[in-house]
């Protein structure tokens, strides 16, 4: 789950209409979920940290430290469920980078070395999101697997970041493949997997974390080395960040 930093609210005021804020926020932290990290290109909610329809949350509807970007399918997983901000891990304050584990076959666990009371937090949000549901197998008339669903969608990330890989360790000199890597890495999305795929190589990492909006800015992650910075320096200030 990458970690980004949203910044100051660009309006003087709360929102009387919470979709004026998405151009900020794409402009800000990318045109990706803030939870699975796929591209969106429609369909893009403006994402209610703690619900909007929850009675005790009404008064956050147009507030801007409570907007990020999410998919249809995180976005009508998590709906009306409670979140406590103390209780889970959120990419707007943790290091959510360095809280899960991605793997080839799509799936993603908290990390195996958290301590257990963030290991609760990390498993908390995979939960409230369905990050944590089992692949649904589609096959074509062909039977070839369809990428519809958000765990088979990560394994075909995960293979097109592998072949970027081995075409890079084949002509690691040529400096367009460095570009040509990170231009298929923000098409592609789910920057946590090209992270992982490319973690012996700091000058590929930093221009990941350079080239998705936001990620930077979230001082998630050492400039020299690219490891992640734990605790989150949470920028912004937000209340209860810094848990991991």
């Amino acid at each position: 789950m990458r970690p980004v930093q949203r910044g100051a609210s660009p309006f003087p005021t709360d929102l009387d209409n919470y979709e004026d804020a998405k151009p900020s926020l794409v402009s800000r932290i990318g045109r990706y979920c803030s939870y699975c990290e796929r591209p969106i290109h429609t369909i893009l909610a403006v994402e209610h940290i703690q619900p909007k329809d929850l009675a005790a949350y009404q008064s956050l509807i147009g507030r801007w430290e409570n907007f990020l970007l999410a998919c249809v399918n995180c976005n009508s997983t998590k709906k009306n469920k409670d979140v406590a901000l103390a209780e889970m891990l959120l990419p707007d304050r943790d290091n959510t980078f360095t809280a899960f584990t991605f793997s080839a076959d799509g799936s993603i666990a908290p990390a195996s070395n958290l301590r257990d009371s963030i290991k609760r937090m990390a498993s908390k949000i995979l939960n409230v999101t369905g990050l944590d549901k089992k692949i649904s197998m589609t096959l074509d008339e062909n039977e070839k697997l369809v990428a519809l669903d958000r765990v088979s969608q990560r394994m075909q990330a995960w293979a097109i970041a592998e072949e970027s890989r081995a075409d890079f360790l084949a002509n690691p000199t040529i400096v367009a493949l460095r570009r040509a890597v990170i231009r298929t890495a923000t098409e592609t999305g789910f920057f946590s997997i090209w992270m992982t795929v490319f973690a012996t190589d700091p000058d590929i990492r930093n221009r990941l974390i350079d080239a998705f909006a936001g990620t930077r800015g979230s001082g998630c992650f050492d400039q020299n080395t690219t490891q992640p910075v734990s605790p989150a320096p949470n920028p912004d200030r937000l209340s209860h960040g810094g848990k991991i």
